[in-house]
């Protein structure tokens, strides 16, 4: 008889986050889409004016994709420890350098323009990678700590 140890537990490391939504979407999708962030968003933790900031700010992300990115996108929603997480992605001819710098508020009478200044007004951070084979656009929220719950003393 040998003393061999147990081989030791194996942690397995996710691949994906905590992914909440994965899906494709063109205009079609828009307001469902939406409405999914919402639900999601709100099970994740977030509440009252916080959610619907980032809700606005991912319906700014989703349109313009539509609108600017070749009618359609991808959109992913995760979780990670403390904060959650919205990337839109689209197919477009990216983002001039003049636009992406831009970081006044848009003039009142302003047709156009809003989305991304919104997107990064009402998010956390923002993020985004942009060329001539599309756009990516990273958001994130923080979420509030969650209390401990403990038992109660006998």
């Amino acid at each position: 008889m040998t003393n061999a140890e147990p081989p030791a537990p194996r942690t397995v490391v996710p691949i994906e986050p905590s992914l909440l939504i994965a899906e494709a979407f063109n205009q079609a999708q828009v307001t469902a889409l939406r409405h999914s962030v919402t639900s999601c968003s709100h099970a994740a933790g977030l509440t009252g004016q916080r959610l619907d900031d980032f809700v606005l700010a991912v319906n700014e992300l989703i349109t313009n994709a539509v609108r600017h990115g070749g009618g359609q996108g991808r959109l992913r929603l995760w979780r990670r420890p403390g904060e959650l997480i919205c990337e839109v992605a689209d197919h477009g001819q990216g983002i001039s350098v003049r636009r992406l710098s831009e970081r006044a508020r848009p003039a009142p009478d302003t047709a156009g323009g809003w989305g991304l200044w919104l997107a990064r007004e009402l998010s956390d951070t923002m993020a985004v990678e942009t060329g001539e084979a599309g756009t990516i656009v990273r958001i994130t929220a923080a979420l509030a700590a969650q209390p401990v719950t403990r038992p109660a003393d006998s």
